[in-house]
Order: structure tokens, then C-alpha cells, then sequence
């Protein structure tokens, strides 16, 4: 835990006791026929064989980590499941509730809430526990909160492990690294200031880097400054180490997301807050661009809570989580079309993105890359909607979409991450195979394409989506792509697997790929491994 953590007081959980397996197995348990065992037994309309010891139904519930939609067609198809169970805390909840606020019980970010805390979470998804849970669930898996990372910056890397211990790598004029110096670093190094730490989420900027504990703080270095844009004014400092943000030290923060000219952040509790930028209130508010005070994201998502945020170029995607699904929400600037609206005009305060209603797809997933953005569905279909220049958005020409539309080339995969650049896409299906298409500059859409004479052209664009060959003959199940997402930065590629092994190409002219180069070579084309372990 974040050794400046409160000291919260533990919360009980609501399951029972653990019971000896001697005692479960002698007990006298009642005999019922085999076509007896379902929840209308013949001899009493509504008896269930288990009914008899309610705690035993309640271990397996928690212990199989059911899905929250699992439990809510249990209560739904089952009165034993619906009726009050009679346990602590709550006497009033059912089984399938009291389950739910095991599970619940069990993730990083909900373990410190207070009660109260707890309740008030309730009532904003919803005030079902089955809603708190498919909210915690929902935000782990589209931001690897809790699990390793790597994050493909502009000129510099990091690394997370899954035990929150930090790497970082590549230019370090601003003291982006957080190594206590501004000397480039071609090696992944640890930042050693931060023991004692669990780091959870990392993001990363043009010479900037956040950091977020288990305990919901935030850490800094780099530019001085949540606004400037790439190559913007830099603040009055230059900062060589994790630095305690103080303006987010009352709210407990479990993602950011670094945007040109502003940065965003997402509580515990759902609610994103920005910096900067809000000039003309083009996030919802009216500040000063050199504003440190976070201020809440105004408008729709006041009252909904939402599980990711993405940033890109002057825009802001929000994956938000209500009872009756999951939805996206966009503001900022609309050039392009990349806020997905139908038109290419700006919203200064979020707006739901309607096609996907349209389409019947449920996003789990949203990617925001500089000038177009991408989206995947619950059962595994691609969105992609903005500027389609170099073909970054997979549909076989360079045309702009101001509306998201399926990648048809991908409709034979199951999607299950996608990460977006600068005019680049790529899409990580349920098998570990990994698509890329958009912009190749640099080599990192890890292609090898042949030309008319022959020669491999490693910088060749691609309209459709392609299979990356070169992260298949690793003969390892990726998990995860992060890209560089700037427009002013030549572009690398990270491609994490399921072993926690890092392989890394395209750019790496300022040490950012954190593999060693030969002399005169400033990038690599095939995906190289990476000395560190995130296992």
C-alpha cells in the first residue's frame, strides 16, 4: 500500500466463516432424487436441495467469482436467490446481492472505502452491489488497473510491473524518468524513489509522466505543467522525481490520461476531473492555462459514473457504466470528426456518442489516438470513427468518418483490446494475435512489405487491417499494445504478453524502445525483447 495512505478502518466482509471440510462432509444431508434438484423440487414448489445451509451456496457464489450478469439471472430465475438471505451486513440483501459485495470486497480500490463511501458508490451505479461490481470490473479491464503495463510515450517509455513496481526509459531532458537526473536512458531503470509504493496506472506525455498508487495518490515529474502541448511553454521547473500531486490529494484517483493542452483524471468513484484547457470552456469549465487545480468534468457525467478516460489531441473519450449498459461520451475538439457525433463540430461539455446504439454494440473498450479514435464492442467488434488519412481507421481508404463504423476486415476475430496513435490503430484479438494498420512510419506497425522491385518496405501504409507476423513468431499470447500518441514524436510500439514478456520496435533513436541500437540505427523493425520483467 501507499505509505501515505490513511489508516481506514478494515470492512468486514459479509460472508460466513469458514466451516472444517470434516464437518461439511459428516453432516446428515438430506437425500433428494436427481430430478428433484432444481429450484421446484416435485414435493415442495419452491424448495432448493440447498436451502438447508445458505452459507454453503454463498462460498461457492463468492468463490467462483461469478459475473455480476450471472448473478442477476440467478435472482431473476430463482427466488432463493432473491429473497433476503438474513446475514450480515445487511439482513435485507439476497444471496446473489451478498456475493456481489464479496467480490466487490476483493478489489484494490474498493478494500479502503468506508461504508459510507461504499453506499454512496451503490447509488451511483445504480444501487445494486451486482452494479458496483460489473463498474469495478468493467474499469480493470479496459485500463490493466492492478495488472503489468507498458506505456508507449512521446520519446520515452514505462514500464509497470504487476507488483506496481516502476521502469522507465528514453529521453529525459525535462526529468520525464523520474531517476533523479535529465541523461537520457537507453536501459529500462527503476525509479528507486518509490518503494515502498504499489504503482497501479501509469500515463505518460510529451516530457511529462503521472503516476497513481494503490492508494488512489497521484506522483508527477517532468514538466512542471498539466497543460502545455508538445512543444508548448514548459512550466517554471524542471522535476526529476516522483513529486506528490497536492491539488489530488483528497480525491482518490485510479486513472489519468494525458492530452495536449490538458490532462484528465478518474476517480474511484467515476468522476473525471481535468487541468487545464478550459478556455472558452472547452471542457466544461472556464480556467487559465496554467490552472494545477482539477476541476470536474461538467455536464451528462455528473451523475454517471465512468470506467475509462482517453485523451488525444484537444479531445476526451469517456466510457461510462449505467444500468442499462455501457456507453461513450466525448468532448473537445471536433476536427476530423473525432468526437463521433456525425458532424465535425466542438462540444464543450461531454456528449453521448448515439451510433453505437444504432450499431447494438455495447463498448467495453474506447482508444482515443491524436486525430481518430476507436472503440471495441462486448462481442468483439471494431469501431473506428475520425481523420482516416494513411488509413488509420481500417476501412480500406483515407477517408474521414465523424461517426463510428464497424472495421468490416476484422468481422472473421474477437476482439479484445485496441490502442490507437497517430494514424495508427492497432487491434488485439481474444487468441493473443495482434492487427495493425495506418501511418508506417518508423516501422512501428511491425510490417515487412514487399514492393514492385522486390525490396522490403518497412515504412509501407496499410488502408486494411493486417496480421502482424512479426509478434507471431514470438510464440507469445500478447495481452496488451501501447503506441506512441503524439503528433509531433515518431512513433514506437510496445506489445506485452501474457508471460509478462516486453517486446518493443519502431523508434528508438532517444533510447525510448529500451533495447540497444548499433551506430546510425535509430529504430527497429522487428519486435525485440525487452530486459525487464512486468510478471
Amino acid at each position: 500500500m501507499d505509505t501515505t495512505a490513511s489508516g481506514t478502518p478494515s470492512v468486514q466482509y459479509c460472508n460466513i466463516a469458514e466451516q472444517p471440510i470434516a464437518t461439511l462432509v459428516t453432516s446428515p444431508v438430506p437425500t433428494f432424487q436427481k430430478q428433484q434438484r432444481h429450484c421446484l423440487g416435485n414435493a415442495r414448489p419452491g424448495e432448493f436441495p440447498l436451502s438447508a445451509n445458505p452459507s454453503i451456496v454463498l462460498h461457492v457464489l463468492t468463490g467462483c467469482n461469478l459475473d455480476p450478469q450471472d448473478l442477476a439471472i440467478l435472482e431473476a430465475t430463482c427466488s432463493f436467490f432473491r429473497q433476503p438471505a438474513h446475514f450480515p451486513p445487511d439482513f435485507q440483501l439476497s444471496l446473489a446481492e451478498l456475493a456481489a459485495l464479496d467480490m466487490c470486497h476483493k478489489r484494490a480500490v474498493f478494500k479502503p472505502m468506508t461504508q459510507e463511501e461504499q453506499q454512496d458508490l451503490k447509488q451511483r451505479c445504480g444501487g445494486s452491489w451486482k452494479l458496483v461490481l460489473r463498474y469495478l470490473l468493467a474499469g480493470e479491464a479496459c485500463s490493466r488497473r492492478e495488472s503489468s503495463q507498458a506505456i508507449a510515450g512521446p520519446g520515452h517509455s514505462v514500464a509497470v510491473t504487476s507488483k506496481g513496481v516502476v521502469y522507465a526509459f528514453g529521453s529525459n531532458n525535462s526529468g520525464q524518468l523520474g531517476v533523479g537526473t535529465t541523461e537520457e536512458e537507453w536501459r529500462p531503470r527503476q525509479i528507486r524513489s518509490l518503494q515502498g509504493i504499489r504503482v497501479i496506472h501509469a500515463a505518460v506525455g510529451a516530457g511529462r509522466t503521472m503516476l497513481i498508487s494503490d492508494a488512489g495518490k497521484v506522483y508527477a515529474f517532468g514538466k512542471d505543467s498539466f497543460g502545455e502541448a508538445d512543444y508548448g511553454v514548459q512550466g517554471n521547473k524542471t522535476v526529476t522525481t516522483p513529486q506528490l500531486v497536492e491539488s489530488l490529494k483528497d480525491i482518490f484517483v485510479v486513472q489519468a490520461a494525458i492530452g495536449n493542452f490538458f490532462t484528465a483524471v478518474l476517480s474511484r468513484e467515476g468522476r473525471v476531473y481535468t487541468f487545464c484547457w478550459g478556455n472558452e470552456h472547452k471542457l466544461g469549465h472556464q480556467t487559465e492555462p496554467t490552472d494545477l487545480e482539477p476541476r470536474p468534468l461538467l455536464g451528462a457525467l455528473e451523475n454517471i459514473p465512468v470506467v475509462q478516460i482517453a485523451a488525444g489531441y484537444c479531445y476526451l473519450l469517456a466510457l461510462a457504466c449505467q444500468p442499462s449498459g455501457m456507453s461513450v461520451y466525448s468532448v473537445g475538439c471536433g476536427l476530423g470528426g473525432k468526437l463521433g457525433h456525425g458532424t465535425r463540430t466542438d462540444e464543450k461539455v461531454p456528449r453521448l456518442i448515439e451510433q453505437f446504439r444504432a450499431l447494438n454494440l455495447q463498448p467495453v473498450v474506447v482508444a482515443a489516438g491524436a486525430w481518430h479514435a476507436a472503440v471495441v464492442g462486448k462481442d468483439g467488434r471494431v469501431c473506428t470513427w475520425g481523420w482516416g488519412r494513411y488509413g488509420c481507421l481500417g476501412h480500406g481508404n483515407e477517408d474521414c468518418e465523424s461517426a463510428p463504423k464497424v472495421v468490416e476486415a476484422l468481422s472473421n476475430i474477437k476482439a479484445v483490446h485496441v490502442a490507437t496513435g497517430d494514424y495508427t490503430t492497432f487491434v488485439v484479438s481474444e487468441d493473443g494475435d495482434v492487427y495493425s494498420f495506418g501511418c508506417g512510419e518508423s516501422s512501428s506497425l511491425g510490417h515487412n512489405a514487399v514492393v514492385a522491385d522486390g525490396q522490403v518496405n518497412r515504412h509501407s501504409n496499410i488502408l486494411s487491417p493486417e496480421l502482424v507476423t512479426s509478434l507471431k513468431q514470438v510464440n507469445e499470447r500478447v495481452v496488451q499494445i501501447s503506441l506512441t500518441n503524439s503528433i509531433y514524436w515518431n512513433a514506437h510500439t510496445f506489445a506485452l504478453t501474457e508471460s509478462g514478456k516486453l517486446f518493443a520496435f519502431g523508434a528508438g533513436d532517444k533510447g525510448q524502445l529500451g533495447v540497444a541500437l548499433s551506430a546510425n540505427q535509430t529504430e527497429r523493425a522487428n519486435p525485440e525483447r525487452v530486459e525487464v520483467d512486468l510478471s
